[in-house]
């Protein structure tokens, strides 16, 4: 079992490290990331407003709730500012984004295999990793960062409101602890993970949908696998990316 896993990472290397080599090779079609990019993007928008608006509300009643038992309800724009920026605003986004267009990407490409589309390609003389998973890879790379901000953004006035309109707390109480302890690094730490994120997203997908076993039953197998490695990895990787960057 061990080696089999091992095995498995090392052909997901090689697999991502192919994709780099073709795009560098052979370039990248940019209708296609542009394409992707809006499917990424675009799409991502209303699912990612309601989840970000809900945790940020979730964030303002959990750290009154914790700082109040020592009298220092305001101190719930530190709270946002630690918590949510730096870790569950990039997570949330990522995670979003694994679930919604990762899983897209791996039943894509598991569907072409199935209708030997890929095989097709090949036999043109196109290589595949250029064409079809290359642009997917530079497309969550430019979205997810911009979804990230995006979260941040959308779940800070979600717990502004929620702290100062159902919480009492004070409008410039909370806006100066938030403003005190969130600096432009810890913006560049949650874009800067984002972008780690993606590559993971869009590789993994890639992966499982490019080597999926023909039929629907394949398809199916492709993305379960798919999603979950992504998740797995995400949350790994996240710790050890906060411990670079905070540690």
């Amino acid at each position: 079992m061990i080696v089999d896993g091992i095995s498995k990472v090392g052909a997901y290397a090689l697999f991502a490290s192919d994709c780099v080599r073709s795009a560098v090779t052979h370039g990248v079609p940019w209708d296609r990331v542009m394409d992707e990019s809006y499917k990424v993007g675009i799409r991502s928008f209303p699912v990612l407003f309601t989840m970000a608006l809900f945790v940020g509300s979730n964030l303002a009643i959990q750290g009154y709730a914790a700082f109040s038992t020592l009298g220092a309800g305001n101190l719930v724009g530190m709270f946002v500012a630690l918590a949510g920026v730096r870790e569950v605003c990039p997570l949330l986004a990522a995670t979003m984004v694994a679930a919604k267009a990762g899983t897209e990407m791996a039943a894509q490409l598991a569907v072409m295999r199935t209708k030997e589309q890929i095989d097709a390609i090949e036999v043109m003389a196109i290589d595949p990793r250029s064409e079809l998973v290359a642009p997917s890879i530079l497309a969550v790379m430019l979205t997810l960062p911009a979804l990230t901000v995006f979260t941040i953004f959308v779940s800070l006035v979600a717990s502004l409101a929620v702290a100062v309109l159902q919480l009492g707390v004070d409008t410039g109480e909370y806006l100066s602890f938030l403003v005190g302890y969130l600096t432009a690094y810890d913006l560049f730490a949650a874009t800067l993970k984002s972008v780690f994120f993606g590559v993971i997203i869009a590789t993994v997908s890639g992966y499982f949908g490019f080597f999926s076993e023909r039929g629907a039953r394949g398809v199916g197998q492709a993305t379960n696998r798919a999603v979950v490695t992504m998740c797995i990895v995400i949350i790994t990787l996240n710790f050890a990316l906060t411990s670079i960057l905070y540690g």
